[in-house]
């Protein structure tokens, strides 16, 4: 069998070196199982730091890579290819986190919450900023940002080494210490001796950190502060005056003073409330009046936690009837404690009217008519009619009872595809005629908060049957709050 020539070997050689390198490009690409994917786009504070090509990054697994970076606008902009199979949202958020302390970065996501609109175009150029912006950042804590607060830090120590080098501030601090240590001795002494006053003296301070004296003294300190901070740094840039920062510390004596004056009223005042004097001190004595207080606070407290718990729905609803040619109007309050229940209120214009019965007892002496009968007369206005009915929901049923239409009546209603379709029908009117008034409307919430409806009226009375069709306008209290503010004032 020939063998093969040596240019033969060189070139199966030179092939499979070539389809090894191929493979370990691919393998190690950073933008591999970036194919067919989609693309994004941010503008960060500040880009450096950031490569070309480098790795993107949710929770330490690479979703993607950096395509692009420049400045748009003046401002650093980064274009991001995303895996296809790594979906982002609107209220996704980038970052930027140092890789070591040499000052390598790469680029962090947070993909958002599932089931918002979703990021991300098939091409960068065009990728309109309400389909491929994400326009949330993470501020993380940099090397420089570190830094700068160390600057800071060594700052204000040189400041207070500088102001404590001179001699005026070394002289006032050793007094100061002095004072420090005799009062030190002192107190030690002192609660030796007074232990066990001192603690009750304690105990009844934290008794009254509502005194309303306290404000003032502490704001007397602030003062106080205050001064020997403006003296501290007028010393510091040679502006002050000699003595002016003792003056200030005589001014921190006297506050300690009046602090000292003031803890000795509040030991007088706790001392009342532990011997049970004063409105305070009963209360805190008389069990029973605690319990009072207790149950009514817990009382007002379920009533209006119970109060602000209450969802307000409003519902304008208007109605065509085609076989009377006429309109009908309903004005709808809904007062709903929880999701499975409310309590409806409404008001309704309806063309047919509202009919009453009258029953007439008659004595006559005419010879032509009995002497006593009986006659029954029907009465029909345009008075407006009322409706308030209790609702219960079970699953994707309601169920209502109370008065429809200023009759008593009942209601079901089915709820499907995530509420938005409804199948309404109500059993009411008894009385009005022989047989109820029934009632069935299919509604469909085909724009956000409008409704449209149709269905068929009076089901079981052939002469009063019509069918209608009709719009309903349906929002909550919190619709009210956004609409409100931009509604105009009257003048």
């Amino acid at each position: 069998m020939a063998q093969p020539s040596n240019a033969a070997k060189v070139g199966i050689m030179a092939a499979v070196l070539a389809g090894a390198l191929i493979f370990a490009y691919r393998f190690i690409s950073r933008e591999t199982g970036t194919g067919g994917g989609y693309f994004v786009w941010a503008y960060v504070p500040d880009a450096t730091g950031i490569a070309p090509h480098s790795r993107v990054l949710i929770g330490g697994i690479q979703v993607g890579v950096i395509d692009r970076i420049w400045l748009d606008k003046g401002q650093p902009r980064i274009d991001i290819k995303m895996n296809p199979e790594v979906l982002l949202y609107e209220d996704a958020a980038i970052g930027k986190r140092a890789t070591s302390l040499i000052g390598e970065y790469f680029v962090v996501l947070i993909p958002g919450i599932e089931g918002k609109k979703k990021l991300g175009c098939p091409k960068i150029d065009p990728c309109p900023p309400e389909d491929g912006q994400i326009k949330n950042y993470i501020d993380e804590p940099s090397i420089q940002s570190l830094q700068g607060q160390i600057s800071d830090i060594l700052k204000d120590i040189k400041k207070v080494t500088e102001t404590l080098s001179q001699d005026t501030s070394r002289q006032d601090i050793k007094e100061i210490l002095d004072n420090l240590a005799s009062v030190t001795k002192e107190l030690n002494e002192t609660v030796k001796e007074n232990r066990q006053a001192i603690t009750q003296t304690i105990n009844n301070v934290n008794n009254i950190t509502g005194n309303p004296d306290i404000p003032k003294i502490l704001e007397n300190v602030r003062v106080a502060t205050d001064d020997v901070k403006r003296l501290l740094a007028e010393n510091q840039a040679g502006n002050g005056k000699p003595g002016e920062l003792r003056e200030a510390i005589q001014r921190v004596n006297r506050a300690s003073g009046t602090l000292e004056d003031a803890l000795k009223h509040a030991d007088n005042v706790a001392a009342r409330i532990d011997r049970g004097e004063g409105t305070i001190g009963r209360l805190t004595k008389d069990e029973t009046l605690i319990n009072e207080v207790e149950s009514t606070v817990e009382t007002v407290g379920d009533l209006v936690g119970g109060i602000g718990r209450v969802q307000t729905v409003v519902s304008l609803r208007s109605d065509y009837n085609f076989l009377a040619n006429s309109l009908k109007s309903y004005v709808e309050l809904r007062l709903q404690p929880s999701e499975d229940k409310y309590y409806s209120i409404e008001v309704i214009s309806d063309p047919r009217g509202k009919t009453s019965f009258e029953q007439i007892d008659v004595s006559t002496t005419n010879l032509n008519q009995p002497a006593t009968y009986r006659e029954i007369r029907t009465r029909t206005t345009d008075d407006l009619r009322f409706s308030f009915q209790f609702a219960k929901r079970v699953g994707p049923l309601t169920g209502r009872f109370g008065i429809k239409e200023s009759t008593g009546g009942i209601g079901l209603d089915l709820h499907l595809l995530d509420d938005r379709l409804e199948l309404r029908q109500d059993l009411f009117g008894f009385g009005e005629t022989l047989t109820p008034r029934w009632r069935i409307a299919l509604g469909y919430e085909f724009i956000r908060k409008l409704w449209l409806l149709g269905g068929v009226d009076d089901i079981l009375n052939e002469d009063r049957r019509d069918y209608f069709v009709g719009l309903q306008l349906r929002f909550t209290d919190n619709d009210l709050k956004t609409i409100l503010p931009f509604a105009p004032s009257l003048p």
